[in-house]
C-alpha cells in the first residue's frame, strides 16, 4: 500500500537534487499517515504528516488520479525540506513565499515525470476554475493578503496555485540558467532565515540584473488581468503587429490598479500550420517573450510573407484572461496545428464554449452539435495514438462550472441540458468511431501508472462516457462490461460514475456491490460516497441525506465530509443550485453542525456559495437566505465568520 509513496519520495529527492542541487539534511525521512486530517499533508520536519489518501494506494483501490496525486503531494512535502523548513517565512502574510514556491516545484517535478502538457492543462483548469472565481468574487485578495481574521482561510488557489503561477512568471521572465542562478542564490543567502517575498524576488533581480519592482504588483494586489489583443497584417511592409491592452479589474477594497508586467509567450503560424521565424523589430533576444508593463503596447514582428494566425500565451504562460477575436475557423486551425499543447487544448476549449453557450443563449429546444465540430472531433480522435492524454483533453467539453462563470446570470439548466446534449450528439452520431477507438485502447495487460499509459485510459473512458451518453445499447453493455471486470480502480470509478448517473435496473445493485466490497476501506468508500454525491439524478438531494445515515459517514472525518457535501456542492451544480434553494439549505445545515466540531471544514465548504451573486434573482434570494442564517447563529467560529461576513458584503 505504501510503496508508490516511497517510490515517490525517492524519485522527489533525486530530481530536487538534479534541478535545484539541495540534498536532503537529515539521515532518516519518516511520513505518518491519519485517516482524519483537514489538510493534505503537513512539512513537520524529518516526520511529515499526511492524509491517508495521499500514501495508500494499489491498482484495485487508487485511481490513476490518486497515484499522481500521492506522487505530487508527497513531493511538495519533501520540497518544503528546503523552501518552508530551513527557508520559512517571517510571518503569516508571506504564506505564498513558501507554498507559492513549492507548488510551483511540484508542478514541475510531476510535469518532468509523466506528461508535461497533460499537467499544464490540468494546472490551468484548477486555476481558472478555482482562482479565476476567488480572484472575482467577494473572496478575493492578494498572492500576499494585508489582512485577516483568521489564518486558516488563507490557505486558498490564491496563495498556493497563484503563488505558484507567480513564480512561473519569473522563471519564464529569467529563463531556465538565470532562474538557478536565483534560487541558488536564494538558498544560499538565507538557509536558515525567516524571510519575506521581497527577499525571494530580490534574489531573482541580483541573479540576473533585472528589475522587478513593477512585478511585484502580482503579490500587492488581487484580480485577474484581462489582456485584449488585436492583430494587424501590413501586406507591403510585410510586418504583422500585435496591439495589447491591459486592465486589472477592481476588487474588494482594491480599485484603479496600476498595469501589471505581464509575460507573454507568443507564436505565429502560416497557412500550412508551421512555425514562422520570429523577428521583432525591437530586437528582443527572445523574440517569442512578450513583456507587457503599459496599459497599451504594440508588438511589431518583421518579414512576415503572409498574414499568419498568432498562436498567444503560449503554455499559459501568465495567470490572465486573453481574448483575441478569432474566428471559429482559426479556432480549427490551432486545435489541429498549433506546436503548443496548451493552446491547442485552449482553442478547443474555446470553440465548445462558443457552441454550448451560443445554443444556451438562443434557447433552443433540440440541440444539434454543428456538423464542423463534429468533423474536427473525428479527426482528433483519428490522431489519438501521436498523444492519447493530450487527445482526451482536447475532446474533453468544458465544466458546468466553467461554462457558467462565463455567464451573468449563470444560466444553471440551460448549460446543463446543451452541455449533456452535445454529448448525446457525439455518442449518437460518431458511435461507430467511438466503439473502434474505445475497443482498440481496451487493453487489460498489467495496470502500469506511466504518462503513456494513464493517458490509454483517459481516452478510452472519456470515450466510454459519450457512448453512455448517446443512449445507444452498446455504450450502456460496455460500461456494465467494464464495472463488472474490475480491472483496475480507475475503469471501474470511471464506470461506477456513469452508473450512478443513469436510471438503469443494474444502479442499485451495483451500488450495493461496491459498498459491500468495499466497506472496509475508507478510502474507497469515499469514493463511493462522491459519485452518488455528483449524480445529475433528480433524487440525488434525497439520496444524500439518507447517505447522512450512512454507518460509514461521519461528520467528524474530513475525507467522508469532502467527499459527500463537498462533492455535492462543488462538483454537482444541476442539484446544487436548485431553484427552491434546497441544495443551499442542505449545505449550511451541514455547516453549522461542523462548525461546533471542525471550523475549517465549517468555513471551507461555505465558499461554494461565494458564485451566488451571479445567480438568477430567485436562486440570490435563497442563498442570500441561508447566509444569513449562518451569519445570525451565535457563537461562529471565527473561521466561518469571517468568511460569511466577506461573502455578505456588498
Amino acid at each position: 500500500l505504501c510503496e508508490h509513496a516511497l517510490l515517490s519520495v525517492q524519485k522527489a529527492m533525486a530530481w530536487d537534487e538534479k534541478v535545484y542541487g539541495r540534498e536532503y539534511d537529515l539521515d532518516v525521512f519518516m511520513i505518518v499517515a491519519v485517516d482524519d486530517f483537514n489538510m493534505g499533508a503537513m512539512e513537520n520536519k524529518g516526520l511529515n504528516i499526511f492524509n491517508a489518501k495521499y500514501v495508500l494506494a494499489r491498482p484495485d483501490t487508487a485511481t490513476d488520479t490518486d497515484y499522481q496525486g500521492i506522487e505530487a503531494v508527497v513531493a511538495h512535502e519533501y520540497f518544503h525540506n528546503w523552501t518552508g523548513n530551513r527557508i520559512t517565512c517571517r510571518d503569516w502574510f508571506q504564506l505564498s513565499l513558501k507554498e507559492g514556491l513549492t507548488v510551483y516545484r511540484d508542478q514541475e517535478f510531476s510535469a518532468d515525470m509523466g506528461s508535461r502538457g497533460v499537467k499544464r492543462i490540468d494546472d490551468v483548469r484548477l486555476l481558472r476554475a478555482h482562482q479565476f472565481a476567488e480572484d472575482a468574487g467577494p473572496m478575493a485578495h492578494p498572492v500576499r493578503p494585508d489582512q485577516y481574521m483568521e489564518i486558516n482561510n488563507f490557505y486558498t488557489v490564491t496563495v498556493y496555485e497563484k503563488g505558484a503561477e507567480v513564480v512561473r512568471m519569473q522563471a519564464e521572465l529569467l529563463g531556465p540558467e538565470a532562474f538557478r542562478r536565483a534560487t541558488d542564490l536564494y538558498f544560499e543567502r538565507h538557509d536558515g532565515q525567516a524571510v519575506t517575498v521581497e527577499d525571494f524576488v530580490r534574489c531573482m533581480e541580483d541573479a540576473s540584473g533585472r528589475d522587478l519592482s513593477q512585478f511585484m504588483y502580482w503579490y500587492h494586489y488581487a484580480g485577474t488581468p484581462e489582456v485584449e489583443v488585436e492583430g494587424e497584417y501590413d501586406a507591403a511592409g510585410r510586418r504583422y503587429l500585435l496591439h495589447f491592452h491591459q486592465r486589472v479589474p477592481d476588487t474588494p477594497g482594491q480599485k484603479n490598479k496600476p498595469p501589471f508586467h505581464i509575460p507573454v509567450r507568443v507564436g505565429l503560424l502560416d497557412a500550412e500550420g508551421r512555425e514562422l521565424p520570429l523577428v521583432r523589430e525591437d530586437g528582443a533576444a527572445d523574440p517569442s517573450l512578450v513583456e507587457l508593463r503599459d496599459p497599451e503596447q504594440t508588438l511589431v514582428f518583421l518579414e512576415v510573407a503572409e498574414e499568419p494566425v498568432p498562436s498567444l500565451l503560449r503554455g499559459f504562460s501568465a495567470p490572465v484572461k486573453l481574448r483575441f477575436d478569432y474566428s471559429d475557423a482559426q479556432l480549427h486551425f490551432l486545435m489541429a496545428h498549433d506546436s503548443d499543447g496548451f493552446n491547442r487544448w485552449d482553442a478547443a476549449q474555446l470553440l465548445a464554449q462558443r457552441m454550448i453557450l451560443g445554443l444556451v443563449e438562443s434557447g433552443v429546444e433540440e440541440v444539434t452539435a454543428p456538423d464542423d465540430y463534429l468533423e474536427t472531433f473525428r479527426r482528433t480522435l483519428e490522431r489519438a495514438d501521436e498523444d492519447p492524454a493530450l487527445t482526451a483533453e482536447i475532446l474533453r467539453l468544458p465544466s458546468e462550472s466553467w461554462l457558467g462563470d462565463q455567464m451573468d446570470p449563470i444560466d444553471v439548466e440551460g448549460i446543463h441540458r446543451v452541455r449533456e446534449g452535445i454529448k448525446a450528439e457525439v455518442g449518437r452520431r460518431l458511435e461507430e468511431l467511438l466503439l473502434a477507438h474505445y475497443r482498440r485502447l481496451d487493453e487489460e495487460g498489467e495496470y502500469r501508472i506511466d504518462a503513456a499509459s494513464i493517458g490509454r485510459r483517459s481516452l478510452k473512458n472519456l470515450l466510454l462516457e459519450y457512448l453512455v451518453a448517446g443512449g445507444g445499447e452498446a455504450g450502456r453493455l460496455l460500461c456494465l462490461e467494464q464495472y463488472r471486470r474490475g480491472h483496475n480502480m480507475t475503469d471501474g470509478m470511471a464506470a461506477l460514475a456513469l452508473v450512478a448517473h443513469s436510471d438503469w435496473p443494474e444502479r442499485e445493485e451495483i451500488l450495493a456491490d461496491f459498498a459491500e466490497r468495499w466497506e472496509d476501506d475508507p478510502l474507497v468508500m469515499d469514493k463511493w460516497f462522491g459519485v452518488q454525491a455528483m449524480s445529475r439524478r433528480e433524487d440525488t438531494l434525497p439520496g444524500i441525506q439518507v447517505l447522512l445515515s450512512h454507518p460509514s459517514f461521519s461528520l467528524e472525518n474530513p475525507n467522508r465530509v469532502r467527499s459527500l457535501i463537498g462533492a455535492f456542492a462543488a462538483g454537482n451544480p444541476l442539484r446544487f443550485h436548485a431553484p427552491d434553494g434546497s441544495g443551499y439549505a442542505f449545505l449550511v445545515e451541514r455547516v453549522l453542525e461542523l462548525d461546533a466540531i471542525n471550523p475549517q471544514i465549517a468555513a471551507r465548504l461555505l465558499r461554494n456559495l461565494s458564485r451566488w451573486r451571479r445567480l438568477d434573482e430567485g436562486r440570490q434570494a435563497h442563498a442570500r437566505e441561508q447566509l444569513e442564517r449562518v451569519l445570525a447563529r451565535p457563537g461562529l467560529s471565527r473561521d466561518l465568520h469571517e468568511v460569511v461576513l466577506r461573502l455578505l458584503e456588498p
